[in-house]
């Protein structure tokens, strides 16, 4: 759900966010490698894009703090170096993946799916409960056979809100899970999207609202 670029080319990294926002994905940048060690060590991320060449702290020590840490962040790696050689030095460092530049930016989101899909949260590629269908790898949504037209967010809040069957999630961890760094918690942001996402689901009402706690389908 959660992915933070790490690419010191910033127009780039900011080209590969947008595309990874499109594709449903919550997503942060950061632009050298001190400030994504601060990053991981702050947010619970599924996925790094990580630039190997990163300046202040190389990209290959970033990879190698995670591993030790035992961070369940899955890590694809990115560099202009392509050859056998450094794929495999890569990939001892703790890299799950390895793309070389330049890419076609399908394959990086294919790429970051399938390390999602590896995360320790696993996710069936369909969920099915109360009457909704939701295609996880094609990103589609139906109630009793009706087409849902969801944005990414309303999209990830739903497949949250179903992981937890019937369990309450709390506004800040769909704000951790589901928007980035920069969503301001007293904004209203949840309270908005959860608006917009009951009217798309309909009657009768699936989201009930548990004061102070959170939310539950």
């Amino acid at each position: 759900m959660r992915v933070l670029v790490a690419e010191d080319e910033e127009i780039l990294a900011e080209l590969v966010a947008t595309g990874l926002r499109r594709a449903g994905f919550a997503v942060d940048t950061v632009y050298s490698g001190d400030a994504a060690q601060a990053y991981l060590g702050l947010h619970d991320y599924d996925v790094v894009v990580l630039d190997r060449d990163l300046p202040r702290v190389h990209g290959d020590d970033v990879a190698r703090g995670l591993v030790a840490s035992g961070s369940r962040t899955r890590i694809l790696m990115l560099t202009a170096a392509g050859s056998m050689e450094d794929r495999v030095s890569g990939l001892d460092l703790g890299a799950d993946d390895y793309l070389s530049k330049p890419f076609e930016f399908p394959e990086l989101v294919s790429r970051v799916r399938a390390l999602r899909r590896r995360s320790a949260r696993p996710v069936p590629p369909q969920l099915v409960r109360y009457g909704i269908r939701l295609d996880t790898v094609r990103r589609t949504a139906t109630r009793d056979g009706r087409e849902l037209d969801l944005s990414p967010k309303e999209f990830t809040v739903l497949q949250l809100l179903l992981e937890a069957d019937g369990g309450t999630v709390s506004a800040e961890e769909l704000l951790e899970r589901a928007w980035d760094a920069n969503a301001d918690p007293f904004t209203g942001a949840v309270r908005v999207c959860m608006s917009k996402l009951r009217g798309k689901l309909g009657e009768p009402a699936l989201i009930r609202t548990v004061q102070g706690v959170g939310y539950a389908l």
